[in-house]
């Protein structure tokens, strides 16, 4: 989340495939240690790992914004162009390479998304909302415009 790791690619068929964290580095354990292999394992750990934070992010988010009822769905898809999107029913659709943002940035998202589920469009009332829950926002957002080649590739 807004950290940058040292990779180590390792080749130890002892151990499970797969990545870790482990003191500050993102250890690769991959049989066959070609690009796409590991490329494959990075892309199924940040994966995973996406999914417990943004879980986590939204419980949190969910205390201030108290015009959401039921908590919605979270589901992950990766997007070349957008960081979420909010459809009609109320599922929340975010992007994976976002969990390499900062946690403002991820909370700047779903708030976001939150606030289409009252306005879905970016009307004056959903700025408005935003506003309200997240005055710095619009900061926040060029802080995330201006990184989203770097976390995306």
């Amino acid at each position: 989340m807004g950290k940058q790791y040292q990779l180590k690619v390792i080749h130890d068929d002892t151990k499970p495939q797969g990545v870790k964290l482990l003191r500050g580095k993102l250890e690769v354990n991959a049989l066959d240690a070609n690009l796409e292999s590991i490329q494959s394992h990075l892309k199924e750990w940040y994966r995973s790992r996406a999914k417990v934070i943004f879980e986590i992010r939204l419980q949190r988010i969910l205390e201030q914004a108290l015009w959401v009822g039921d908590k919605p769905e979270i589901r992950l898809v990766t997007m070349r162009t957008q960081w979420g999107n909010c459809s009609p029913s109320g599922v929340l659709t975010l992007n994976p390479h976002l969990v390499k943002a900062p946690t403002i940035c991820i909370d700047y998202v779903i708030l976001h998304e939150l606030c289409h589920l009252v306005e879905y469009n970016h009307s004056e009332r959903f700025y408005q909302l935003l506003n309200q829950v997240m005055p710095d926002w619009s900061k926040i957002k060029n802080q995330l415009d201006m990184m989203a080649n770097k976390l995306i590739n």
